[in-house]
C-alpha cells in the first residue's frame, strides 16, 4: 500500500511500525456548531483510509479527538473561543453546546456510513473529548515547563518555538519565514518571546477572566489550548510514535505543526511516521460561508431530498488531494449513479434462477482493480470507474449471480456504501416485486404491467434489463 507522506511530499510505501497493526489518529471537529460538508468530506476520507487499512489485512487502531475546548477563531491564540461564541448564539451554556453539536456530529457520521473510532474506551467513547483529558494535558504542560521549551506569561504558558530548529518543517516554513509572515497587529500578548509561540495553558485572566470554562492547576485557573490536546490523547492513548495522523490541509503550518514541536520535545520521539492530509472542498466555486448561499450541511442537503450517501459517492469521485468543487448537479448526478449500483444490489431479492445469466461479467478482475486502486494513495475515483463499467456491462449483458454478493460485499468494505445491507423494501413490497419478476418469466404481461402499476403507488419503479428488474424508490 502506497500513502502520500506530507512530511516527504511524496508518496511513499506504507509499512506498519509493528506489523500487521496499525495505530492511527485522526483530527475530530471543534463542537461549537453543525458540520458543515467541508468539514465532512475530511471525516469520509478518514473512514476510506481506514477502511483501506482493513482491507489490507491490518488491525486499525483508531482514535478521533473531539475539540471541546481551547480553540480560537484564529488558530493560533487570537480571537474569541469557538465554544464561547456558540454558547453565545445558542443562547446555551458551553457543555451545552458542546452535547448539541456532538451528538449532530454522530448523526451525520452515521448516515455517512462513517465508522466510529475504536481504539478509545473512556468516559465518552468512542470519541476522546478534549475535557476528558485535562490531567494528561497538565502533566504535559509540566513536562514541557521542566525540559526548559515552555515559559510562564502573564495571560498563558506558552512553547518557545525558537528552542526546536526544525519547527515548522511540516510546512516547510523555518521560524525566520515566519517572523516575515506574522502580523504583529494579531499578537495580543506581548509577553510572547516570539510571535509563532502558542498558548498551552490560557488562565482565566484579562480577556479570559470570564471564561466559562476553568480547572485547577499547579499554575492558576484556566484552560488548554487547542494544539495540546491532540498530544496529550495521543501519548494516553496510542503512544508515540503513531503510524498515521490525519487532518485537512488547513492543519499543516499551524496545529500539526504544533503538535510534532510539543510532542518531540516532551517525549523525545517523533509523533508521526505518516502525515495524511485532504484538501479543500470549495462550493459553487467558493469558499464556503454563512452570509453566501453555499453554505450547505448535511440536513439541509437532505432536506432538499438528498441521500447522505449520494453526498459520500460525490466525495469518493475526486481524489482526496484534489480540490474539490461542491455543485447540486454533481450531486444529482452522483444520486443517480448511487440509485444504479442500488438497483443492481436489489437483485439479490429476486429468485437466483431469474437473475442469473451465464454470460454476465466476471467480478475477480473488478475486485483486484478497485484493490489496487484504493492502495494506490486511496485511488476512489478509478475504483469507481471499476465499478461504474461493471454496472455498464451489466446493464447490456445482464449479471451473473455468481461472485455478485462477493464484489457487493468488497466494494461496501472498501467505499462505505451500503450496497450489500441493503434492505430499502418491506416484505409486501419485496412479495411484489418478486410477483411480478415471475408473471415477466411467465410471459404473462397483463399481470406484469398491473404489478409494475401497485409498485409505483408505493412510489416504487422497475425497470426490466437482461439481469431481470431492479427498482428504486421514486
Amino acid at each position: 500500500m502506497r500513502l502520500y507522506n506530507t512530511l516527504s511530499r511524496t508518496v511513499e510505501q506504507f509499512q506498519p511500525i509493528n506489523d500487521g497493526a496499525v495505530k492511527l489518529y485522526t483530527c475530530g471537529p471543534t463542537v461549537y456548531d453543525y458540520a458543515h460538508i467541508g468539514n465532512l468530506r475530511s471525516f469520509v476520507f478518514d473512514d476510506v483510509l481506514r477502511r483501506t487499512l482493513e482491507s489490507e489485512g491490518y488491525q486499525v487502531k483508531h482514535v478521533m479527538n473531539i475539540t471541546d475546548v481551547g480553540h480560537m477563531t484564529s488558530d493560533m491564540d487570537e480571537g474569541e473561543d469557538k465554544l464561547e461564541s456558540g454558547a453565545t448564539r445558542e443562547h446555551k451554556t458551553v457543555w451545552e453546546v458542546a452535547e448539541t453539536f456532538i451528538n449532530a456530529f454522530e448523526k451525520d457520521s452515521a448516515m455517512l456510513n462513517i465508522l466510529p473510532p475504536n481504539a478509545y474506551h473512556g468516559r465518552h467513547a468512542p470519541y476522546a473529548r478534549a475535557t476528558d483529558f485535562i490531567d494528561d494535558q497538565q502533566s504535559l504542560v509540566q513536562t514541557l515547563l521542566d525540559k526548559g521549551y515552555a515559559y510562564p506569561a502573564e495571560q498563558a504558558i506558552y512553547f518557545d518555538v525558537g528552542k526546536l530548529p526544525d519547527y515548522g518543517r511540516l510546512a516547510r516554513q523555518d521560524i525566520a519565514d515566519k517572523e516575515v509572515a506574522a502580523r504583529p497587529e494579531v499578537v495580543t500578548d506581548t509577553d510572547k518571546r516570539h510571535p509563532q509561540d502558542f498558548a498551552l495553558w490560557f488562565f482565566n485572566t484579562g480577556r479570559f477572566a470570564n471564561h466559562s470554562m476553568g480547572w485547577d492547576s499547579p499554575w492558576g485557573k484556566g484552560f488548554p489550548g487547542w494544539h495540546l490536546e491532540c498530544s496529550a490523547i495521543i501519548h494516553a492513548t496510542l503512544g508515540e510514535p503513531i503510524d498515521i495522523h490525519t487532518g485537512g490541509v488547513d492543519h499543516i503550518g499551524t496545529h500539526h505543526t504544533n503538535e510534532i514541536a510539543q510532542t518531540e520535545a516532551a517525549f523525545g520521539t517523533r509523533l508521526a511516521n505518516f502525515w495524511v492530509h485532504n484538501e479543500h472542498l470549495l462550493a459553487e466555486g467558493r469558499k464556503m460561508s454563512k452570509s453566501d448561499s453555499n453554505y450547505h450541511t448535511l440536513k439541509g442537503l437532505i432536506d432538499k431530498g438528498f441521500d447522505p450517501l449520494a453526498l459520500r459517492l460525490l466525495f469518493l469521485q475526486a481524489h482526496y488531494r484534489s480540490q474539490m468543487n461542491f455543485t447540486f448537479s454533481g450531486l444529482e448526478a452522483a444520486q443517480s449513479f448511487l440509485r444504479r449500483l442500488q438497483a443492481w444490489a436489489d437483485l439479490k431479492f429476486q429468485p437466483a434462477a431469474l437473475a442469473q445469466n451465464a454470460g454476465g461479467p466476471a467480478y475477480g478482475p473488478v475486485l483486484r482493480k478497485m484493490r489496487q486502486a484504493m492502495a494506490d494513495d486511496l485511488n476512489t475515483a478509478a475504483a469507481l470507474v471499476s465499478l461504474s463499467d461493471l454496472v455498464a456491462e451489466a446493464e447490456e449483458n445482464g449479471i451473473n449471480n455468481e461472485g455478485f454478493q462477493e464484489l457487493l460485499e468488497a466494494a461496501d468494505c472498501l467505499l462505505g456504501l451500503s450496497l450489500s445491507s441493503r434492505e430499502d423494501v418491506n416484505e409486501d413490497e419485496k412479495s411484489l416485486l418478486s410477483q411480478r419478476q415471475q408473471a415477466r418469466h411467465d410471459q404473462n404481461w397483463q399481470l406484469s404491467d398491473q404489478l409494475r402499476d401497485q409498485l409505483s403507488k408505493k412510489k416504487i419503479g422497475v425497470k426490466d434489463t437482461p439481469a431481470g428488474q431492479i427498482w428504486q424508490r421514486l
